[in-house]
């Protein structure tokens, strides 16, 4: 009788677990460092629960840079929960920035690193049935899970993509818009895929870049998963790219919008982040 891919999924979780992680480290986990902000800054900026489940001593540590900025590893699909959990919309404020994405119905657009698609959804909603959503992650597993949520909510404008460490495996020049939430600074491969995203865009596409704020210490997140407006403008602008655009309404996130330097989109200035004078 054939295994069911539910079946084959748990087997392959249980044989991780039981290879890679210490029963000291499961039941480190049991409490989740993301359950209120106050717990999260106790742990001295906690890192993403679960983030290096699965993984290897050697993985949990990647002494790679780029310009100046140490790579963070992967999120491990054993983490796609995180994507998906409760508290998400309070803590980033996740419908503000769908609605601040310059997106309209029958674009092509990207979710690139999309994981279990907790924005793809989104996103194939907003482009409709005319448009397309390229989701596109490096780790089957993760497309997998989006598969299931998509195929249970009937949505059928989403084209699953397996990327590689060094290519978003995208068309050329067919993209409105690339969203990157929380991944960039995750990328082993940064400048080819940079190069990858900027031959993808159209002429007027955008790179919409979405990271945890390093200039803020009450983010709860490692620092290691968090980037500098001027890190962020630095790796961006040398590699092709102009800011067009950005939104500081997040409570976490700094939202940056990028095109190609050859863009007919109208470069604009950096605005500085500064914390609101009420929650100072």
């Amino acid at each position: 009788m054939p295994i069911s891919p539910h079946i084959r999924r748990f087997f392959a979780v249980f044989t991780i677990l039981a290879t890679t992680i210490s029963p000291a480290a499961l039941l480190a986990q049991e409490k989740d460092p993301k359950d209120s902000r106050e717990t999260a800054n106790n742990t001295q900026n906690s890192d993403r629960q679960g983030l290096d489940r699965g993984k290897t001593p050697a993985e949990r540590l990647n002494p790679q840079e780029f310009m100046g900025r140490r790579i963070a590893n992967t999120m491990h699909y054993l983490a796609a929960d995180w994507l998906t959990r409760t508290t998400r919309e309070r803590e980033e404020a996740c419908s503000k920035l769908l609605k601040a994405l310059p997106i309209e119905r029958g674009q092509t657009v990207c979710d690139l690193g999309c994981g279990n698609g907790f924005y793809t959804l989104q996103l194939a909603r907003r482009v409709g049935s005319k448009g397309t959503v390229w989701a596109v992650d490096i780790q089957p597993e993760m497309l997998e899970l989006l598969g299931e949520r998509a195929k249970a909510r009937r949505i059928t404008n989403i084209r699953p993509t397996l990327g590689k460490e060094d290519s978003p495996q995208l068309p050329e020049g067919e993209l409105d818009l690339v969203l990157l939430v929380d991944v960039y600074h995750e990328f082993s491969h940064p400048k080819e895929m940079l190069a990858a995203m900027r031959a993808s865009l159209k002429p007027t596409g955008r790179i919409a870049l979405v990271e945890y704020r390093a200039e803020d210490p009450t983010v709860p997140i490692r620092e290691l998963h968090k980037m500098t407006q001027s890190q962020a403008m630095k790796e961006y602008t040398a590699n092709g790219f102009k800011l067009v655009g950005q939104y500081d309404e997040l409570p976490w996130q700094h939202v940056f919008y990028f095109a190609r330097d050859d863009s007919p989109l109208e470069e604009v200035e950096l605005k500085t982040w500064e914390r609101p004078a009420d929650e100072q």
